[in-house]
């Protein structure tokens, strides 16, 4: 009505700033915000985390970790296991015997020293497994007649036996069908999943998937060289098989990344890197729950394979697929999503919508007004607002400007009523 009083006015006001307030986009007034605690921001995904905003940060991570895996795997090599290089392996249960005693028999017998000699599993199941390159059946003969005269390891029936030290011998070709069986696969595994991204997403998706794959693989492979892991069949299973969870905890981030990202060209409201930073800080704690659930079995079967069984097979597998879930996660996290970025800000349509983002938010600074010139603006000129004169008016008012003479564009104009005898005009004033 005409005549409102002092106390409408200041009404008025605070309504239309909680209007204003409440049609911000999200994320534009971080300063009226509670402040949250880091686990609070985590669990809650309000894309407090930047990580796309610093993703040259990533980037050079990532190359530096890159580079030191090449590094070490053009320098020191791998330790091929003896599936690979071929060998012959003898054991006996461990008794009294320690490695350097083994060593020093191994020494004595043949006149030089042995590859490996290492003790596996504990307790009374315990053994003692020596590697060393193929020896001929004499010099195999020698060694195991050198080991029982020593130690005298007892056979099933619990008497000495020399059927107790067994041995083995693996020849190099056997190592070479694995590599190239393991390679075949992997190439088909890497075609399959180019359709699949492909289809089910984008190409730029499946270019970032399939960069960070080759990534997970040659950091993988670089730590097996650096520390000097053995490498064995079991350890290229399980590379295959990090494949497969490194693809999985991508697609889950690049899946809500095309939730987030769905006709952003038609909304003003983030660009499209900003979506995509917010879409990896709602999918942080389900990959970090996701990489803790595919942890515990993996280090329980190290455990079940070192300390109790004393399997190296389960040893190896469970080992490469440690690294390749730790590894994993941060690549998709921390570098399949910058890429992917970085991959679209390239085209015209998200170059174009970031600079309407960028002007629509200010002319000089690029970035969100402050509250002082948000709540002085009309939010007539918002995309997501019709532009109400009742809302312009209280905003004005809150910055201590006058009301303009004339409507905000595209405002709808207020008729008011002159009196009792006035005529109707059909609408309800409202109080």
């Amino acid at each position: 009505m005409a005549d409102t009083t002092g106390t409408d006015d200041t009404t008025a006001v605070e309504i239309g700033t909680e209007t204003a307030r409440a049609v911000r986009p999200s994320g534009d007034d971080t300063g009226s915000l509670p402040r949250h605690g880091f686990l609070s921001r985590l669990y809650t995904g309000t894309g407090a985390f930047e990580v796309i905003g610093r993703r040259r940060l990533w980037y050079g991570i990532s190359g530096l970790i890159v580079g030191i895996a090449i590094a070490s795997i053009l320098i020191r090599g791998f330790t091929f296991g003896i599936d690979f290089k071929g060998g012959t392996t003898m054991s006996f249960q461990r008794g009294d015997a320690t490695v350097s005693q083994v060593e020093q028999v191994f020494r004595e017998t043949l006149g030089h020293d042995a590859e490996s000699v290492v003790t596996v599993g504990n307790g009374s199941s315990a053994t003692v497994q020596i590697r060393s390159e193929t020896l001929t059946n004499d010099k195999t003969e020698k060694l195991r007649n050198a080991l029982f005269d020593k130690y005298h390891p007892k056979g099933a029936d619990g008497q000495p036996s020399k059927l107790a030290i067994s041995d083995s011998a693996v020849s190099s070709t056997w190592g070479g069908q694995i590599t190239k069986k393991a390679v075949i696969a992997l190439v088909v595994f890497l075609v399959l999943v180019s359709l699949y991204i492909t289809v089910r997403y984008e190409r730029y998706m499946a270019i970032s998937a399939l960069t960070t794959m080759v990534f997970d693989l040659t950091v993988t492979a670089g730590i097996y060289s650096l520390v000097g892991f053995e490498v064995t069949p079991a350890t290229v299973i399980g590379l295959l098989t990090i494949l497969g969870f490194s693809l999985y905890d991508t697609v889950i981030v690049f899946d809500k990344v095309e939730e987030n990202t769905h006709a952003f060209q038609h909304t003003a409201r983030r660009t499209f890197a900003e979506e995509a930073n917010l879409a990896v800080n709602q999918t942080f704690m389900r990959s970090i729950n996701t990489s803790l659930i595919s942890t515990l079995p993996v280090m329980a079967l190290m455990v079940v394979a070192v300390w109790l069984l004393g399997v190296g097979t389960l040893k190896d597998l469970a080992l490469v697929q440690l690294v390749g879930i730790i590894v994993g996660t941060y690549s998709s996290i921390f570098f399949a999503t910058p890429l992917l970025v970085t991959l679209r800000e390239r085209t015209e349509l998200v170059r174009t919508h970031t600079r309407r983002v960028i002007r629509r938010r200010g002319p000089e600074t690029g970035k969100a007004p402050d509250k002082g010139q948000e709540r002085g603006r009309a939010r007539a000129e918002s995309d997501d607002d019709e532009g109400s004169t009742e809302r312009a008016s209280a905003s004005l008012a809150a910055t201590g400007e006058a009301a303009p003479s004339k409507p905000a564009p595209g405002a709808r104009p207020v008729r008011q009523s002159a009196g009792r005898h006035a005529r109707p005009t059909g609408k309800q004033n409202k109080r």
